[in-house]
């Protein structure tokens, strides 16, 4: 068994524990140790944010990978270990005129035929479906997209011959959600020949060649869509019908001349916006060809098949990351940042100020970031536990509790209220009261009961 050394986070005030097996340090909660997300470091403190919480998906080095949802202070609200280190994509969508969170996961075997898929869950954290895309084709970890169809959008991959050696080809395929039925089964191969690929092939030609690497999917205002092809330093806009390729942006084909600045390189996260101009996370890594990554908005000029640089967000340190991130534009026009490869999440107001900058783990990432405004109200009772003293109480996943009621006494159906202290993040805890049976209720702004946990006796 890993030796946990503990020490005290001064950022956040909570215990913290260190996995001696993995060298990853997490939160440790009393009254739910069986949770292990990793540490939330604040660099700059939120001021004057967009509403709503931050939603990660952190992985690679650190005790637990899943979903994770936080406040603006650091502060845990959800979490869900997964038996897989394998998690990415999780965001809020809607689903059936409600709001559900969606994620993509791998079992641990790995991303072979029906182990890797889309999970989509309700308010309550319920799994309410498990999707896979049709003709057995595996789940990729890029992109799972809700539309107002009724449809998915998701990122395939698929490894073929081509040219005399084994190549993986990107796809884009639409499932309708009530029927199972596949609306576009859109590969890489029979429209983007290997020579437009930036990305060397293995001289082992039993390896295959990644040459695309697809990793984003957007809905453009014409209900087209916008793809992006990371190891081709494009961005295509396919014809949502019929699959054929209407523009390159980037490249070595692009269809549009690049004016100053405008080139990009291993992107990621290509999507329209509201003024017309398309934002792109340009890594500009691996390997490296920019001094650092940065966010672009390009505005593409139809008549005159010309795309211009508009705006300009980059991090202050510098920030290279390799591989992953995105952007999400906020209301207020301020911009999310989450950066991918490198543990770091960051928010700018509209004059590109940060707002809030906070690293979570050490070795860990999370593929994209996200804010929303969420609602959970979880299935079950409250946590409850005893250290030295005190009682600590919790409830993953609850966003409505505002106190929390300490009862006590001698009968479990008559328990008595001995205080009311109000919730301070993940966990609040107090002394414990007397008597042989405690139990703690937690309440809304308004006061209205919202559940109760077990009694538990005092040792």
């Amino acid at each position: 068994m890993p030796i946990a050394r503990p020490f005290i986070a001064a950022t956040l005030g909570l215990v913290v524990f260190a996995d001696a097996a993995s060298a990853a340090a997490y939160q440790h909660f009393w009254s739910r140790p069986d949770l292990k997300p990793p540490v939330v470091q604040i660099l700059r403190r939120a001021r004057h944010t967009a509403p709503g919480f931050l939603f990660l998906g952190p992985k690679r080095d650190t005790p637990q990978a899943g979903p994770m949802i936080l406040d603006n202070r650091g502060r845990l609200v959800w979490f869900r270990p997964l038996d897989t280190r394998g998690i990415s994509d999780f965001r809020m969508q809607w689903y059936r005129g409600r709001p559900v969170l969606t994620w993509w996961q791998a079992r641990p075997t790995g991303m072979k035929e029906g182990r890797a898929y889309y999970v989509i869950a309700d308010a309550r954290y319920r799994n309410v479906t498990i999707v896979r895309p049709g003709y057995g084709l595996p789940g990729d970890i890029h992109e799972f997209l809700l539309t107002r169809r009724g449809t998915a959008l998701m990122t395939t991959v698929h490894s073929v011959h081509s040219e005399g050696r084994r190549v993986t080809e990107g796809g884009v395929q639409e499932l309708d959600l009530r029927s199972g039925r596949v609306l576009l089964d859109w590969h890489s191969i029979p429209h983007i020949p290997l020579s437009e690929s930036y990305s060397k092939p293995p001289r082992n030609h039993d390896l295959s060649f990644d040459y695309f690497h697809v990793n984003a999917i957007d809905v453009d205002t014409d209900g087209n869509l916008l793809v992006s092809a990371r190891n081709t330093h494009a961005v295509y806009k396919l014809n949502r019908r019929t699959g054929h390729i209407m523009w390159r942006l980037g490249g070595k084909r692009s269809d549009f001349a690049l004016g100053r600045g405008v080139r990009f390189a291993w992107q990621h996260d290509a999507r329209r916006q509201p003024d017309g101009t398309i934002r792109i996370f340009d890594n500009g890594a691996a390997p490296r060809l920019h001094p650092q990554t940065r966010i672009i908005f390009v505005h593409l000029d139809r008549r005159t098949m010309r795309a211009r640089l508009v705006r300009t967000i980059v991090h202050r340190p510098p920030i290279v990351a390799i591989n992953q991130g995105n952007a999400q534009l906020l209301p207020g026009r301020h911009l999310l940042v989450g950066w991918g490869h490198e543990p770091q999440v960051t928010e700018y107001d509209r004059k590109g100020r940060i707002v809030l900058d906070l690293r979570f783990g050490h070795g860990a990432d999370s593929y994209r970031a996200f804010r929303y405004q969420w609602i959970g109200t979880p299935v079950g009772r409250p946590a409850i536990a005893f250290h030295r003293g005190r009682v600590y109480v919790s409830w993953n996943g609850a966003t409505k509790v505002a106190r929390w009621q300490i009862l006590s006494g001698r009968d479990a159906h008559a328990l008595s209220v001995v205080r009311s202290v109000p919730k301070t993040g993940f966990e609040t805890s107090a002394p414990i009261p007397r008597g042989p049976l405690v139990a703690v209720r937690a309440l809304d702004a308004r006061g209205r009961s919202l559940g109760l946990s077990r009694p538990l006796r005092r040792g």
